[in-house]
């Protein structure tokens, strides 16, 4: 990825992104998608399921097919300047970008139908119809219980590697059982399920490629062995608001968040370092990679 220099000075559009984890042999696991090399937005990077909000994200007939109500959800997100319909549409988001990107189908029915009907009804959506006339047909109700509130994401002014501004609302979610994640070769092209420690030392050595918010993500996540311990530490936390703010020095790009000396946020938002330095075409801590798994 290039490192962009340019400001943007339209407002970040609301976006939602499900950071999908799993126990794995090696311990906890997440779910990488890579983008399409021809995206618009990250392309050829490994990124968490996820894209803009929708319009029909906050149909009326669309949150009704939630297994909770708007004011629930709103409660959850702990964002009161937002209508509850805003709140819950981007539960919606997060389910329908997860099934669109990953297909997987976060739904409340029984183990049998959600292994026989999410390749049939993935290929549907990808043949164009809605996600609300998918569920209506089928007669399913989205289990966002299992989405489970975990950051906030502000694209900066001076975005690092990207050319757009998102608000990005990123949930957490155990992979389910019956459902086996795969990319669509369309938007994405290829799934990877690795522990957060081994998916930075791939960035590390240059296999992939990451965007800060990943980045710091992942770094969080290694600081738990078991899904339990990570959703246990989402569902008793509220969600962090963090925006990113540059800076040059010594002629190099440095990225810093809440609780840096150089943010004007002076509480810390996240269990992470709280400064990357873009090395090497790289983003790194100060003091190295290893520094993303100190406590």
């Amino acid at each position: 990825m290039e490192l962009n220099s340019n400001v943007i000075d339209t407002p970040p559009r609301d976006a939602a992104s499900l950071v999908m984890i799993r126990d794995g042999a090696q311990g906890l696991e997440v779910l990488l998608m890579r983008r399409h090399t021809d995206s618009s937005v990250l392309g050829g990077a490994c990124v968490f399921p996820g894209g803009k909000l929708d319009a029909a994200d906050s149909s009326a007939e669309l949150l009704e097919r939630l297994d909770r109500s708007p004011s629930e959800l709103h409660a959850r997100l702990g964002e009161p300047e937002l209508s509850p319909a805003h709140a819950a549409a981007l539960y919606v988001a997060a389910a329908r970008e997860a099934f669109e990107e990953a297909g997987v189908l976060y739904q409340q029915v029984g183990n049998a139908e959600v292994a026989t009907v999410d390749a049939a009804a993935r290929a549907s959506l990808s043949a164009g119809e809605t996600f609300n006339a998918l569920l209506a047909r089928l007669g399913l109700t989205l289990d966002t219980d299992a989405l489970v509130p975990w950051s906030r994401w502000i694209t900066p002014r001076r975005p690092s590697v990207m050319n757009k501004r998102f608000d990005t609302r990123f949930f957490l979610a155990v992979a389910p059982a019956d459902q086996i994640a795969r990319h669509d070769n369309f938007e994405t092209t290829e799934t990877l399920w690795l522990t957060p420690r081994n998916a930075l030392i791939e960035y590390k050595e240059g296999r992939i490629d990451l965007a800060p918010p990943q980045i710091m993500g992942l770094a969080h996540l290694s600081r738990f062995t078991t899904v339990a311990q990570a959703r246990s530490d989402a569902l008793t936390r509220k969600p962090p608001l963090v925006e990113p703010e540059s800076f040059e020095e010594d002629g190099t790009r440095v990225l810093c968040y809440p609780g840096d000396e150089r943010h004007s946020v002076r509480e810390r938002a996240l269990p992470t370092p709280t400064r990357l330095v873009w090395k090497d075409k790289r983003f790194e801590p100060p003091g190295g990679f290893e520094a993303l798994f100190q406590e």
